[in-house]
């Protein structure tokens, strides 16, 4: 058995602590560890680590490499060169797997997003699952619905098992509320989780029939020499997702129960679902103090939140952004985050704290013509040779001690020591000590946005 983690998204139903290039996939929301790194150990447990392939986009590589190379030295992590929603991911993903493995397995497709905390069931789920898939099945994991949520999508069965599942009869959109309840009176529908399994040939065969469309620009990728997807053949792909391109339109698909817990954290209202309460039915995360509020939420990551007799009621609170809603308003979180977007609010793209394999760095001030960070390297790690044509540069260490190559030149910078860098010249930071690094970086110039970093040499495969 393979696996086969779909690890792009934005999240936007989590801001504002998840953002388009940091989420919620990649943030630690219970556990010692991301929600990514979660799914990876829950796949080990099915198959071995070498087996696991992970799909992310271009913005997301080199965060979802560095934690995964975090559980295992040689993760494999294909990067989409552009979005196109999951049936061009999970159809290039199975050609991967044929041509670069030379075995027609049975693939176990999952988010990346999930919280599932039965390991056991899950994995005996998936063991049934399997025996499904092997008989020529394209296998869908459904849950069983605790209430109408409006939210997911839905499946609806037929009473044919085959063998602990259920032929599907049909795939159904979000539905209202009232539509909702009567899918949970019905008894035979069930929410769409979006973890599937299937026989690498089957699903093509199944592409062939559904989606021609996709499957006949297969062959204009080749896997056997290089891991790269290129972005002009990848380009002509069409933006369709597994449900509409195959799971829709196949007439092999079968449903088998999810038997563990499951939560997809697509909403705020299911981080409150999944979290621990207090006597009043509250959520309290970070620093909060309350009075009298009853069944809310309130999150805080760095500033103190009050709050006085709320009830069904979601606080959010992050460096930059606060948000405040009805519990039951919490799927509409998504258009403010769209708002955002159109309105070109970086508030939706990025923290002030920004994550990166090497480290941090955490916006302190800006304005025109001027930016300042303060940068945290990690003990033996090393940002890219680098250039930038549009701004210049001036470091200040903090903490720690910087190794910096200007020109060509070695620079051991320890606390109170400084350094300029000029426009296109080319330099590097590094920490090649056991101690962390901070230092302070003051940028000046017209353009002062990420975009303007060119690179030459990058251990994270960012070049």
């Amino acid at each position: 058995m393979y696996g086969l983690i779909l690890a792009g998204g934005s999240g936007s139903r989590l801001w504002p602590l998840s953002r388009e290039l940091y989420p919620k996939q990649l943030l630690n929301i219970q556990n010692t560890e991301s929600l990514l790194q979660a799914t990876f150990e829950r796949l080990e447990d099915c198959m071995p680590a070498s087996n696991i392939i992970s799909m992310t986009g271009v913005k997301h590589f080199s965060n979802v490499k560095y934690q995964l190379s975090n559980m295992y030295e040689k993760a494999v992590v294909l990067s989409e060169p552009i979005s196109k929603n999951t049936a061009p991911a999970i159809a290039l993903a199975s050609k991967y797997i044929i041509e670069k493995f030379n075995v027609d397995p049975v693939i176990l497709v999952v988010p990346s997003d999930h919280l599932i905390n039965d390991t056991d069931k899950f994995v005996a789920t998936v063991k049934d699952g399997e025996k499904i898939a092997e008989m020529g099945y394209i296998v869908t994991f459904g849950i069983k619905p605790s209430y109408p949520e409006t939210g997911y999508g839905y499946i609806n069965v037929t009473n044919t098992h085959i063998e602990r599942g259920f032929k599907v009869n049909k795939f159904v959109e979000k539905p209202n509320a009232q539509l909702a309840q009567e899918y949970i009176d019905n008894g035979n529908y069930f929410w769409n989780s979006g973890i599937f399994m299937f026989k690498a040939s089957v699903l093509l065969e199944e592409l062939a029939k559904c989606s021609p469309d996709i499957y006949s620009k297969l062959n204009n990728f080749d896997f056997a020499e290089s891991d790269e997807i290129p972005f002009t053949e990848y380009d002509k792909m069409p933006s369709i997702s597994i449900d509409y391109a195959v799971m829709e339109k196949s007439d092999k698909i079968a449903l088998l129960k999810l038997e563990s817990d499951w939560n997809d954290l697509g909403s705020w209202k299911s981080i409150y679902d999944v979290s621990k309460k207090d006597k009043d039915g509250n959520v309290k995360i970070g620093h909060v103090l309350d009075e009298g509020s009853k069944n809310s939420l309130m999150y805080s990551s760095s500033k103190l939140v009050a709050t006085i007799g709320l009830e069904d009621t979601v606080i959010v609170e992050t460096e930059d952004a606060i948000l405040a809603c009805k519990s039951d308003k919490t799927q509409d979180v998504k258009k403010i985050f769209e708002t955002l977007k159109r309105q070109n609010d970086n508030t939706h793209l990025v923290h002030k704290t920004v994550y990166r394999p090497w480290g941090y760095y955490t916006v302190l001030a800006e304005g025109k013509g001027f930016l300042t960070k303060m940068i945290h390297v990690n003990p033996g790690q090393k940002l890219s040779v680098q250039s930038h044509n549009h701004r210049s540069e001036h470091w200040v260490v903090l903490e720690g001690m910087a190794k910096v190559v200007l020109e060509g030149k070695e620079h051991i910078l320890s606390p109170g020591h400084s350094i300029d860098i000029d426009v296109k010249e080319i330099h590097s930071l590094q920490n090649p000590y056991q101690d962390n690094l901070k230092i302070i970086e003051v940028q000046k110039g017209d353009l002062l946005v990420e975009e303007d970093i060119i690179r030459y040499e990058d251990m994270y495969g960012r070049v």
